[in-house]
């Protein structure tokens, strides 16, 4: 064994042993789409007297998170996103009504004197009393803010019933008696004897000050209590606001999401499923193809799958139901690299026969190098997109995309290094050389060398294949129209399950009775009711429930999406505006690692990928949303992936042979590549197939996004990409690209059969 074998041996051991101890002490922190919750997104909005700035809006997170601590809701998340919206994630509430009532009221309360007898419309400010009597009141002498501490409370013993108790900072408790002390000046019926407590504009007690209270005196601090006629819970929700305290600015909940836990728990089982039976099958997949290094790549699947669980656990990344598929999906992907190095390894051997099995291995991975560091650095990209540019699930999609694709190549290019390596140098290995997967080229290898197919000969005939797929998916979008989902165009998407199975046309006729005949009503999972309406606020969807519940008897809410119009707007733009930066930050990668040629080429490809894909989604009526957005940047990645290592080989190829035709070379490198084209694509297929079928319906559009886009991008990076380069490149005038430099002998390179040892 190599030092430098040692030295990876070494690192992967440390790595997998501090994973395990990561992945047995610590918890993964999960999202609410998989334990069940409500997730709001709210938007500060200007007042009169505050602008919702960075500032306002951090004051108006700090009291929404004591309001919400009073709730008592288990480890409630509060962040600030951006400058004016606040994301408040309540785990294990599923009926987000009373939340969305006490977090999101702005709860101006205030002390009003009376003045007297008021007229509706009056001067000043007059508002209605408990009896609907009508008062003038005057400014406020202090507001909420002044509350210490505000506590409900029941006196059994004066038969009061229910009431709040108020103790006042130091200052406020100054005003408050103050105004108790004037209000005592005036007789005992007269209403200016009495004070108004109001809140947002409306009284909710106006008692009258004591008659023991003498003039000018007053109340002090901490002797008051708010009467009404209180029920337990208006008395405990009114002490709730005192005391959470006055937000500086109004909110206006934009976004609201709530699932159940019988959902995100049946989505993990389903995931967890998907995971083992496509991580079997793709490594019982690599090891019949590659045998022994094939295993080998297996092992260090597996030892990737522990890496990018604990990176996930560590980092405490919130995991959520689309990042729980990124994992699942990297799992496929991290085979690529594996394949890229062994299919190059085969050509080495093939070319120098008499070489010992583990110089062959070594160039391989010393000449796949280029093509994973790119390919892998493509995929980042799009996670990075995914990451800043998405919201909500997508951006754990993007997280966790990105810690698989990092594992994956610590995976391929340190422990199964170490593995092959040691593997290749052992005496079994070398003397039966059949059951390593290196010494024989494959089958597929092999049938191609057979049959030696001129694919470039026409370049013309595949764009016009290319255009005729476009052609189509373009009808279907202008035909049939895209469905988008709630998140772009906003409105609310509810889905109930019922205890007797209720079908489509009943439920529609129950809630166009109960006054929902806008509702758009479908199926969803197995019996659910899903129904999609446009404004629609927590009390009315609490009477759209009602309503199913008469056909479909016990229903219970699986899933509650609320999107307002303005993030639909803005989501919608993101989104467009997400794909425009993938295009061109790939475009500018491509042309700054290969040639312009090359790179429009690419691009070309994944903008008929990205075409094809929502025109698929759009003849099959699916919903396009930010789960599918998150597909559609994946594929992006994965295309420009496949054209990576496509013209990697090309440009590898044409700087040994300059004056040998582009065509016949491009030709030559796509047959060179095919059959790792077609080993990783089975890989990924693999997983997705499972995840479309295990992985259940939230997971199914998703699943389904991705294979149509691994297909298409699979055929784009060799039948659209390289014929589109090929025509490019007869109107450029560039040179071909010049060949790399050999090392002298000597030259910091050491003899393949020289293992560094010394006597």
């Amino acid at each position: 064994m190599t030092r430098a074998t040692t030295v990876r041996a070494v690192l992967a051991a440390a790595v997998l042993l501090v994973s395990v101890l990561i992945a047995l002490t610590m918890s993964p922190r999960l999202g609410l789409d998989l334990q069940g919750g409500t997730r709001m997104v709210l938007q500060a909005k200007d007042s009169d007297t505050a602008k919702a700035d960075r500032e306002s809006t951090d004051r108006t997170l700090e009291v929404l998170r004591k309001r919400i601590d009073s709730l008592g809701v288990t480890e409630p998340t509060l962040t600030r996103s951006g400058e004016d919206r606040i994301i408040v994630e309540l785990p294990d509430v599923q009926d987000p009504r009373k939340a969305a009532d006490v977090i999101g009221r702005t709860a101006q309360l205030s002390f009003h004197a009376v003045q007297g007898p008021g007229t509706p419309g009056g001067e000043g400010l007059t508002l209605p009393d408990e009896q609907d009597r009508t008062l003038a009141l005057g400014p406020a002498a202090l507001s909420g803010a002044g509350v210490k501490e505000a506590s409900a409370a029941f006196d059994a013993q004066q038969g009061a019933g229910w009431s709040v108790s108020l103790d006042f900072h130091k200052d406020a408790g100054r005003d408050w008696t103050r105004l108790t002390g004037e209000a005592a000046c005036h007789p005992v019926q007269d209403e200016r004897r009495r004070v108004a407590i109001v809140l947002d504009k409306q009284v909710i007690s106006s008692p009258q000050v004591s008659p023991t209270v003498a003039c000018n005196t007053g109340l002090p601090s901490g002797s008051t209590q708010i009467t009404g006629s209180f029920s337990a819970d208006e008395a405990r929700e009114l002490a709730l606001l005192i005391q959470g305290g006055a937000l500086p600015v109004p909110v206006e909940i934009v976004e609201q999401r709530t699932v159940g836990p019988t959902l995100g728990a049946a989505a993990i089982d389903a995931s967890a499923r998907a995971a083992l039976i496509g991580a079997a099958a793709t490594a019982l997949f690599i090891t019949l193809v590659y045998r022994l290094f094939g295993a080998l790549a297996a092992v260090a699947l597996g030892a990737y799958g522990v890496i990018s669980y604990a990176a996930l656990v560590a980092l405490g990344v919130t995991l959520t139901l689309p990042g729980l598929a990124g994992f699942v999906l990297a799992i496929g992907m991290a085979v690529d690299a594996n394949v890229l190095v062994f299919e190059r390894a085969r050509e080495e051997h093939a070319l120098r026969p008499g070489k010992p099995l583990h110089t062959s291995l070594t160039a391989g991975f010393r000449h796949a190098w280029s093509a994973v560091a790119d390919s892998n650095v493509t995929t980042l990209i799009a996670a990075g997109l995914l990451f800043f540019l998405g919201s909500g699930p997508v951006k754990g999609f993007g997280v966790t995309l990105g810690i698989g694709v990092l594992a994956s190549m610590f995976s391929a290019l340190v422990i199964a290094r170490a593995l092959t390596e040691t593997a290749a140098r052992s005496r079994f290995v070398s003397d039966y050389r059949g059951v390593n997967g290196i010494a024989s080229p494959g089958r597929v290898r092999t049938w191609i060398a057979r049959r030696d197919p001129q694919l470039m000969r026409s370049p013309r005939r595949w764009l016009l294949v290319s255009t005729v797929l476009i052609a189509v998916a373009v009808t279907g979008i202008l035909v049939r129209g895209v469905n988008l989902g709630v998140e772009f165009t906003g409105g609310r998407l509810v889905e109930y399950a019922t205890s007797r199975p209720v079908d489509v046309d009943s439920a529609r006729t129950a809630l166009a009775g109960a006054g929902f005949g806008e509702a758009e009503v479908t199926t969803a999972g197995a019996g659910d009711i899903s129904v999609r309406t446009g404004n629609l606020d927590n009390d009315g969807e609490h009477a759209l429930r009602a309503a199913l519940a008469v056909e479909g008897g016990e229903t219970t809410k699986v899933r509650d999406e609320l999107i307002g119009p303005s993030l639909g707007d803005e989501l919608r733009r993101n989104a467009l505006i997400a794909l425009a930066i993938a295009v061109l930050v790939q475009l500018g990668y491509l042309a700054i690692r290969f040639r312009w040629t090359f790179a429009v080429a690419s691009v070309g490809a994944l903008v008929h990928d990205v075409i094809i894909l929502v025109g698929a989604f759009a003849w099959l009526g699916r919903t396009v949303d930010g789960i599918f957005l998150a597909a559609l940047l994946t594929v992006i990645g994965y295309s420009v992936n496949d054209s990576v290592v496509v013209f990697d080989r090309v440009r590898e190829l044409w700087a040994k042979a300059r004056k040998e035709p582009l065509s016949a070379v491009a030709n030559r490198a796509v047959l060179q590549t095919v059959p790792r084209t077609v080993n990783t694509g089975m890989g990924a297929l693999f997983i997705l197939v499972a995840l479309a079928v295990l992985g259940g319906d939230s997971l199914a559009d998703f699943a389904l996004a991705l294979l149509i886009g691994i297909v298409v991008g699979t055929y784009s990076s060799v039948m659209t990409a390289v014929p589109a380069a090929l025509l490019l490149e007869r109107s450029s005038k560039a040179p071909p690209p010049a060949r790399a430099p050999r090392r002298k002998p000597g030259a910091g390179q050491r003899d393949p059969l020289d293992n560094g040892a010394r006597v």
